[in-house]
């Protein structure tokens, strides 16, 4: 049975992995509404931790990171040096701090909707809120840390890039916490909400840790 249950998470981890890649590959991955770009890249990342648990959202975290990397590296933009190691702007350059900001969030993402949902749960707080919850905190946790990231690591070069003064780039992460972070949030609970209530049926037997 133990092992039944082990090869369901599996199974179940390979096909969000599959829906991963197939948003990092078309316009899914990127809705615009209105002057904004609202990622969906971190729902797969969310939904497989709210239904399985913190280490399989680590591991499809992992797996959106790491996409992050190659996009930026075979298809860069001017900052894509904040992202990858790979590439360079005239004389800005990635290194393993980009790893960092592209890696790290995007585990994060799912250890914290994962271990969200896994608290929720042990105070039995309804399911539905539960989730959207587990939705809200992994979606600001990946706004928050990749922005986080590039002031710590990269501020003076990303300014540079934007053409804005260094003392403003704080003013325009928050700018973008509060613009394409609560509009990606809010997405994220919609979109989790509805595809967990649509799969909810054949996660019968597969155990949240």
């Amino acid at each position: 049975m133990k092992n039944k249950m082990q090869t369901r998470r599996m199974a179940l981890l390979g096909i969000f992995i599959g829906f991963e890649l197939v948003l990092m590959l078309t316009p899914l991955g990127y809705i615009p509404i209105g002057p904004l770009k609202a990622t969906t890249l971190h729902i797969p990342v969310i939904l497989i931790a709210v239904a399985c648990g913190w280490k399989e959202g680590a591991v499809l975290g992992a797996v959106f990171g790491l996409t992050s990397v190659v996009m930026n590296t075979l298809t860069p933009t001017p900052v894509s040096f904040v992202f990858t190691p790979f590439y360079s702007f005239g004389e800005l350059h990635g290194n393993f701090n980009s790893l960092l900001v592209a890696l790290v969030p995007r585990i994060l993402i799912g250890v914290s909707s994962g271990l969200v949902m896994l608290g929720l749960k042990k105070l039995k707080i309804n399911e539905n809120i539960a989730v959207a919850a587990a939705a809200i905190i992994g979606s600001l946790c990946n706004t928050v840390l990749v922005l986080a990231g590039i002031y710590v690591f990269f501020g003076p070069a990303y300014a540079a890039v934007k053409g804005i003064a260094y003392d403003a780039l704080m003013g325009v992460i928050w700018g973008t916490i509060t613009t394409n972070g609560i509009l990606e949030a809010v997405l994220a609970l919609i979109l989790v909400s509805a595809i967990y209530k649509a799969i909810k049926p054949l996660l019968k037997g597969v155990p949240h840790a």
